[in-house]
């Protein structure tokens, strides 16, 4: 087997567990927080999204560090940093004894870890050009595999054993993650000097700079708009359907079907943008994104968000791997951990704004007016994609 193959089917296997572990936190933690004192249903889902969202700020400001650092010392060194301490804090999470621990932590978790950040470069600069959009959707398809299963286990494990048991399992599940990526093989040096590079001069070697940026906006306005549901998706069922038995498996099942959506088309997908263009692909996600976003406000039943919530994943799933996929055609590979580094930055700074503020928006206009929003968003994202990224971005194969 290729080495970049093996490579990138070990971090396939350690984003799968790693999202195992993570992914069961979103339908849990409302009822964690809840526990924690919290009881109020406009409070539960403002600290929803205040502490699911904290840590995307940290992990803005320190991902373009980490990703300077792994153009210098390498990627894999990063990958088993960030899967090391994620496992430490979400063990640590476990033994909180108030909602501003959680808050804390998670500052921390963001500061340290930031394991897809790290992961992404490292595929990218092992993987040949012309098989990146398949790299990159086998790598998305692992990830959003782990988090289709994350939730539905994780509602099941909180009512078995308790949601602090629950964090300590999904600290040891990053810890296997991390156990699994020290057998990478990376071949590709580091080049300190490209390290050493002001910003600037770093811009001023790219290709297509301002397509990069736009890319970079994109991003930021995508997960705005998707971080601005996700945190607030139990309290929502638990609004519509009041009698639910077993909230948290119902949850965690809304929450699966994006993920078993994603799993089933990110590779396909990913395999799409490498022969018919990752541009295409990217403006397609976007507009049905958009538009299967409006009805998702509108539902009267569990099993209906759950139908449009699985139509999202077949949106995301097109959209991650067709982004990193542009990223790497325009970008040389001495810079292209710093790169990935600012996309993250982008990614991680959506995630926090929309998570912060889509609980203020939910219990100031309500979750209808919060998903019509939402759309709004995304239809504008695609024609921002349209006119200042796909049309500017030079040499692709499309």
């Amino acid at each position: 087997m290729d080495i970049w193959k093996k490579n990138l089917l070990i971090c396939c296997a350690a984003s799968f567990i790693v999202s195992v572990g993570m992914s069961q936190m979103a339908p849990i933690l409302p009822l964690y927080i809840e526990e924690l004192g919290v009881h109020d249903h406009g409070d539960i889902a403002r600290w929803a999204g205040i502490v699911f969202g904290c840590n995307f700020i940290s992990l803005a400001i320190f991902s373009p560090i980490w990703g300077r650092l792994s153009d210098k010392y390498g990627r894999k060194p990063m990958v088993l940093r960030a899967s090391g301490w994620l496992g430490l804090i979400m063990i640590a999470m476990g033994l909180a004894q108030s909602v501003w621990h959680l808050v804390a932590l998670r500052l921390v978790q963001g500061a340290l870890s930031g394991f897809q950040a790290a992961a992404i470069p490292l595929i990218a600069g092992e993987t040949p050009k012309e098989r990146s959009g398949w790299a990159m959707g086998m790598f998305f398809t692992a990830q959003v595999s782990g988090g289709l299963l994350g939730p539905v286990f994780g509602g099941w494990l909180s009512e078995v054993i308790g949601y602090r048991h629950s964090f300590f399992f999904i600290g040891t599940c990053c810890l296997l993650g991390c156990l699994a990526l020290t057998q990478i093989h990376e071949t590709r040096k580091p080049v300190p000097q490209a390290a050493a590079l002001s910003l600037r001069e770093t811009f001023s070697r790219l290709p297509a700079p301002g397509a990069l940026i736009g890319l970079f906006l994109t991003t930021l306005l995508l997960h705005f708009s998707l971080s601005c549901v996700q945190p607030i998706l139990t309290v929502y069922i638990a609004q519509i359907e009041p009698d639910t038995e077993h909230l948290a498996v119902v949850s965690g099942a809304v929450f699966s079907s994006a993920g078993i959506a994603s799993a089933l088309f990110a590779s396909k997908l990913g395999n799409l943008s490498d022969h018919l263009g990752a541009q295409k692909v990217l403006l397609g996600s976007l507009t049905l994104a958009g538009l299967v976003s409006i009805p998702q406000g509108l539902v009267t039943v569990a099993w209906q968000l759950a139908v449009l919530r699985f139509i999202h994943g077949i949106a995301t799933a097109g959209f991650m791997p067709s982004t990193n996929n542009l990223i790497r055609q325009i970008t040389p590979s001495a810079c292209l951990g710093r790169i990935y580094g600012f996309n993250q930055s982008a990614q991680f700074l959506g995630m926090f704004t929309g998570s912060f503020f889509g609980g203020q928006l939910v219990a100031s206009i309500g979750f209808a007016h919060t998903f019509f929003l939402v759309a709004a968003l995304l239809l504008l994202d695609a024609l921002w994609c349209n006119f200042a990224i796909c049309r500017k971005i030079p040499g692709t194969n499309h």
